[in-house]
């Protein structure tokens, strides 16, 4: 039976939880938050290159590298009382929502471009200023 999608996200957080453990990995536990950046302009780079490509193995691999920094970067600063991957996916999952009213709400958009003109006009307001586009 293929495992579900949150179950492997699960997986991967407590993985990520076990390197940085007393018992886990020594390397991974000495990194600190900006240790991880050169890893993450390395793996980014990598998936840029393989989206200019459309080499979809690559892809695959490099999105689960950003994925796993991603988690990495938050354990590091739930150990800091920061934030933890629960309030980044919280955060993530309200932004989408209010910037697409027109999807998860009642305001309607019929072409690319209005949906565009909607996401703008949100994010304006929850920043407060203009946005260029």
């Amino acid at each position: 039976m293929e495992e579900k999608v949150g179950e492997l996200f699960l997986k991967l957080v407590e993985m990520v939880e076990r390197l940085r453990s007393e018992n886990g990995c020594p390397w991974d536990r000495e990194q600190k938050l900006e240790d991880w950046l050169r890893f993450l302009n390395s793996e980014v780079e990598e998936l840029k290159e393989g989206i200019e490509k459309k080499d979809w193995d690559n892809i695959k691999e490099e999105l689960g590298d950003v994925l796993f920094l991603v988690v990495m970067i938050s354990q590091v600063c739930k150990e800091h009382e920061l934030f933890t991957i629960h309030d980044v996916l919280k955060e993530i999952t309200d932004k989408v929502e209010r910037r697409h009213p027109h999807v998860f709400g009642d305001m309607k958009a019929s072409t690319a471009e209005e949906a565009l003109e909607i996401f703008y006009r949100m994010k304006e307001m929850e920043k407060g200023k203009k946005i260029n586009k």
